[in-house]
Order: C-alpha cells, then sequence, then structure tokens
C-alpha cells in the first residue's frame, strides 16, 4: 500500500486585488499541486491565477467542499490522498478550516492517518485582532452571529457580559451584505463606554481598522455594506 499524501491547509488571499500575502514557501508548494479541495472552484482558479500557478488550469482538478456538502462526500474527497496524491484545502478567504467547512475534511484525514500541514497566510481573524489595541492574551472567535434580530440582540448582550465577566475580547463576523444590519444591532445592545474594533478589507486597497468606543461608533457609522469585516467587541471590568 502506498503512503498517504499530504492534505496541505493553503490560505488564500482577503479579497480580489493581488496583494503578497501569501511566502514564497507556500506558493511553491501550491505551484507543484494537481488537485485541490475548495469552497468555490471558480474562485480557487482565479487565486491560482493571482499566485502564478504555471499549469493550465483546465488540466487541474479542483473539488466542492461548502457548507452543503454532506458528511458522506467526505471519504471520496479523501480517496485521492489514501492513493498518495498531495492536495490542498483552499478557503474562500483566508485560513481554511477556521470559519470555514474545511474542518470537517481535515477531522477525517486525522482519523484516516492522512498528514495534515498547515502553511503560512493571512487570517483576517488574527490580523484584526492584532490591530485592535484589545485583550490579545484573552480572545473568543464566535463566527456568525444569529441571523433572527431577537436571537442577535440576546448573543451580543451574552458576548458584552462575557467579555466584561472574563476579561476577554469577542470577536464575530458576518455575511458582508448583512454589516449594517450587525453593526446597528451591536450600537442598539451595547454599553457607550464598550469598545467596538471594526476592521474592514484587510490587505486590501479599502483597508480601514479602527476601535471606538460604542458612544463614539454611534456619532459616526462606517460604510461597510459589502466589505469583508471582522468586529472585535470588549469591555473592561
Amino acid at each position: 500500500m502506498s503512503k498517504p499524501g499530504h492534505l496541505f491547509l493553503l490560505p488564500s488571499d482577503l479579497g480580489e486585488f493581488p496583494t503578497p500575502v501569501l511566502p514564497e514557501s507556500s506558493v511553491v508548494v501550491a505551484h507543484r499541486l494537481t488537485h485541490f479541495i475548495a469552497e468555490n472552484p471558480k474562485s480557487a482558479r482565479a487565486f491560482l491565477k493571482r499566485i502564478g500557478f504555471p499549469k493550465a488550469l483546465n488540466t487541474v482538478t479542483i473539488n466542492t467542499l461548502d457548507k452543503d456538502t454532506p458528511v458522506a462526500a467526505i471519504p471520496g474527497l479523501l480517496q485521492p490522498l489514501l492513493e498518495g496524491i498531495d492536495i490542498a484545502l483552499l478557503s474562500e478567504a483566508g485560513c481554511p478550516a477556521v470559519a470555514d467547512p474545511g474542518a470537517l475534511l481535515v477531522r477525517a484525514a486525522h482519523e484516516t492517518g492522512i498528514p495534515v500541514v498547515p502553511l503560512v497566510g493571512p487570517s483576517a481573524i488574527l490580523l484584526a485582532l492584532m490591530a485592535s489595541g484589545l485583550n490579545g492574551q484573552r480572545f473568543a472567535f464566535h463566527g456568525y452571529l444569529p441571523v433572527d434580530a431577537k436571537a442577535r440582540a440576546a448573543k451580543i448582550r451574552e458576548l458584552e457580559q462575557r467579555s466584561k465577566r472574563e476579561d476577554t475580547t469577542q470577536i464575530f463576523i458576518e455575511t458582508p451584505y448583512r454589516n449594517d444590519a450587525l453593526l446597528q444591532a451591536v450600537l442598539e445592545q451595547c454599553a457607550e463606554n464598550s469598545l467596538l474594533c471594526v476592521a474592514a478589507d484587510l490587505t486590501q486597497p479599502d483597508e480601514s481598522i479602527a476601535t471606538r468606543t460604542i458612544a463614539a461608533w454611534r456619532k459616526k457609522l462606517p460604510a461597510l455594506n459589502k466589505r469583508p469585516a471582522v468586529f472585535l467587541l470588549y469591555c473592561k471590568r
């Protein structure tokens, strides 16, 4: 039986504008592969083109793994790895398996004895935390908050209380077209002296990062519609 291939976790850039966010070592690995797993094959091909992929893209195999992929499909995605073929897992943006459906594949790889290799690249979550000025010693990432307005409001109040109680930065995200609704909910539910960092379009030409009190944000709202953003909430004890 042949040795299994390696599952490389290949970060992608955080937007469509080409920026040198991947180190050469990660690009070198990507260039030599012929098999990829991605949320969106079209976006994956565009990303490979941006990093100067040397092979014809119509000769590359890109299988889909998104939020609608059934668990029963995971063994099929792993099969080339079991046959000794190296594969890279790509996220739609940023790091695979972080706020990303790829975690299920990575867990299955471990269970099957397939080596998992994380490659260096951008994480919007960590970039936002680095630039926020909020507590980077203790933080929690919650992914997407509830879409339902009542449930979302309750969750925001819970996160604010947790931040105050545990002295932690609370991090969350939203689908870009719902950013404005989320921001409005945070401003309605949180205390005036709580701190909120809004980091949008990270690594892109229109990047904006600002940390202000809730009271200050209420006076000047950012334009966030359709812009990828990370929200960080902190309430001092």
